[in-house]
């Protein structure tokens, strides 16, 4: 009995041994997928080959050591010198094919920038402005062109503009044709233009709103270089300060489903009962006001005694009704709206005369804040602009290195210098029909925040 039982044991611990070598060899076989692939497609071989002279065909072959694709080729795709069709541009497996449709020029030097348009397939690795040359001539060009675009009124980038060469062209060239060449911004609005000829370019940037790749419409952003270059002189042009000489005009306010109102609805800016020291007080309607009776709009201190009757501005969409007055601080105030003030499009008048209490903001709820500039051009009449978000807070006009205020709202703000070259208190777009830049600003590199019933230095270099 005893050795039977010894011999099943023995039978149990050998079974348990091998069912745990084989999970073993099982745990250790396993596929583990490898590390991901972050290289980005590399080409290995290109018919012709890159740089090539004498080009003849019509046709490129590009082949890379992995599976690829294309993406977004419209806005990738740049040919210089530009042609007036497009070539044709497919991929198969690990191959893109590039089919001319126009005729090449004689003696020039083309250069195909993909940009971001081609990416392997199973991870998406992007070949960063991959870039093929040749030369149907007996020699590649070799000149370089480079500069930097900023935006007038901010001094900001906008990497979405493009920069435009025309070949010994004349200044209505942009606004009637493609330009020869094209190139693309950098995030720091820096651009360069390669594999050039020695020949005279004018030269443009443009915000290409509607894809055309020529400046045909005013509300386009766009920049231009005074005088032509020569490639063979310089490789570098001043900076293009760009600019829209029109706003565009504002999209149509969707359709709303009509309300049935029996009277006149607004609201007003006046937020926790209290009204900005260094603001207006303003009424907004949703429909348009024509009829309005600034004699039934008075202001009252809290025994309801008349104090004045404010000034009034209405806006352009005869929407909103801005009521400009000197605000006293921590005065308790009355605003009394009679029903006869207002009469909108819809004949709707208010329901009753309408009263709306508030009291001043405090001196204590502001901050006072100096600045002493440096390099401060006094001579181009220097505005000081803070901004809030998107919103332009505060503007005024600078008359020496040192500016002074003992209210400013609490907020952190984006400050701006705008050089008011015609002194008219605003920014000025320039005018490429008559050869006039756009006025300049700076943006300058570090917000400034201002606490409340606090005094605020700064010291700032321009």
């Amino acid at each position: 009995m005893y050795k039977k039982l010894t011999g099943l044991l023995f039978l149990l611990i050998v079974n348990y041994l091998i069912s745990m070598f084989f999970m073993g060899c099982a745990q250790i076989g396993a596929p583990s997928g490898g590390p991901k692939d972050t290289v980005a497609p590399i080409l290995v071989k290109s018919i012709p080959n890159d740089k090539t002279i004498n080009f003849k065909g019509n046709k490129i072959t590009l082949s890379f050591n992995e599976y690829v694709e294309l993406q977004d080729l419209q806005n990738n795709l740049l040919v210089s010198p530009t042609q007036k069709s497009s070539p044709t541009i497919s991929n198969k497996l690990k191959s893109v094919t590039i089919k001319f449709k126009d005729t090449l020029s004689p003696n020039t030097t083309y250069t195909i920038n993909f940009g971001n348009a081609i990416k392997d397939i199973n991870e998406g690795n992007v070949v960063n402005n991959f870039t093929y040359t040749f030369s149907t001539g007996n020699e590649i060009d070799s000149l370089q062109l480079k500069g930097k675009v900023l935006i007038a009124e901010t001094n900001l980038v906008d990497s979405t503009l493009m920069v435009l060469l025309y070949k010994n062209a004349h200044d209505t060239s942009v606004i009637t044709r493609k330009p020869d060449y094209i190139a693309r911004l950098k995030g720091d609005g820096s651009y360069v233009f390669n594999n050039l000829p020695d020949a005279n370019f004018n030269v443009y940037a443009l915000k290409d709103g509607d894809g055309n790749k020529w400046y045909n419409a005013k509300t386009e952003v766009f920049a231009y270089n005074n005088e032509e270059v020569n490639t063979g002189k310089t490789n570098k042009v001043p900076t293009l300060f760009a600019f829209a000489e029109k706003k565009p005009d504002p999209s149509p306010e969707p359709a709303l489903k009509k309300k049935t109102e029996k009277y006149l609805k607004y609201n007003s800016n006046i937020f926790s009962g209290e009204q900005d020291l260094l603001e207006p007080m303003n009424l907004t309607f949703q429909t348009p006001l024509k009829k309005i009776d600034f004699d039934s709009i008075v202001l009252c201190d809290s025994n309801y005694k008349i104090i004045t009757h404010p000034k009034f501005n209405i806006d352009s969409t005869k929407k909103k009704i801005v009521l400009v007055n000197t605000w006293i601080p921590d005065q308790y105030l009355n605003l009394l709206v009679f029903t006869g003030a207002f009469e909108d499009s819809n004949n709707l008048k208010l329901k009753t005369t309408d009263t709306i209490p508030f009291k001043t903001k405090s001196i204590s709820q502001y901050g006072s804040l100096k600045i002493t500039f440096t390099n401060l051009d006094l001579s181009k009449y220097p505005i000081l602009i803070f901004m809030n978000g998107q919103e332009l807070k505060y503007k005024f006009p600078l008359l020496s290195n040192v500016w002074k205020t003992d209210l400013m709202a609490p907020a952190e703000y984006e400050v701006r210098i705008l050089y008011d070259d015609n002194n008219n208190g605003q920014w000025d777009p320039g005018n490429y029909d008559k050869k006039i830049q756009p006025e300049k600003g700076i943006v300058l590199p570090q917000k400034i925040s201002i606490k409340a019933d606090w005094e605020n230095e700064r010291d700032i270099t321009l």
